[in-house]
């Protein structure tokens, strides 16, 4: 008769949760930040067709990385949650923190289960306001953990590391073209802090943005519109970097130069 092999809940639940990290790690990064006029979303993305970002209802997005198929069928479980709230109720009534708390019961459920892997994705659920102090982010993880975010979260890949450039980086109040050059320098440090280049077409973004006239906040920047903001963060960058050099203390002419 053979021994019953037995392994302690501790050691599963610690053996599930290194699963599903390594999981997510292997996929590429997404940064969420807060800019003047609402929350800019910015992923480093190669396919045209399959989506990071997404619209869940009018004020509220949806970003996420890991396995593709897991967070789609989230994604689309938000949107039906959003729908049957809103029209059960009232638009107002759906929230990101209503649809934080339904994704936290069912990643939750999933992980805690013996019987099911857990879920190799981490998301963020986002909520534009009429005012900056207003806006709400979210961040939950493949154990349904829930994060109250501000002012920008990082997700998937060298995550420490660019959420290291984005504190020294981020500040309130910034426009659009600079709030993209933040996350693109984010995004674009290797694990050991080497710059690389990312362009237009290595990316998939998105804002809500609280300025826009319709009830749907959620827009897509693509095509020429990116390859524009781009260029004139990239522009804003470089005319910041000159400026900080010329003030920077030691560089004032010495006697005799002009």
């Amino acid at each position: 008769m053979t021994t019953p092999f037995y392994v302690s809940p501790q050691q599963a639940m610690a053996d599930r949760a290194d699963y599903a990290r390594k999981g997510i790690a292997r996929g590429r990064s997404v940064v969420v930040l807060t800019y003047a006029d609402g929350i800019l979303f910015v992923a480093e993305n190669y396919s045209r067709a399959l989506h990071k970002i997404s619209e869940i209802y009018d004020r509220i997005a949806f970003a996420a990385v890991g396995k593709y198929n897991e967070f789609e069928n989230l994604r689309i479980g938000g949107v039906r949650y959003a729908d049957i709230r809103g029209y059960s109720y009232a638009r107002n009534d759906v929230t990101a923190r209503g649809l934080a708390n339904v994704y936290a019961q069912t990643l939750g459920t999933i992980f805690s289960s013996g019987g099911e892997k857990p879920y190799e994705v981490e998301l963020i659920v986002a909520e534009v306001g009429a005012a900056p102090e207003d806006d709400q982010i979210y961040r939950l993880t493949y154990d349904g953990s829930v994060a109250d975010e501000h002012n920008y979260v990082a997700m998937g890949g060298n995550v420490e590391q660019i959420t290291d450039q984005l504190k020294r980086r981020h500040r309130e109040g910034l426009s659009l073209e600079d709030a993209l050059k933040v996350a693109v320098d984010a995004l674009s440090r290797d694990g050991v802090g080497e710059k690389r280049s990312i362009t237009a077409s290595q990316l998939e973004v998105a804002t809500l943005d609280r300025t826009r006239p319709q009830q749907r906040k959620f827009k897509r920047l693509v095509g020429g519109q990116l390859t524009r903001l781009l260029g004139e963060a990239e522009s804003a960058g470089e005319a910041a970097e000159e400026g900080a050099a010329e003030a920077a203390p030691g560089t004032a002419p010495e006697a005799g130069e002009e």
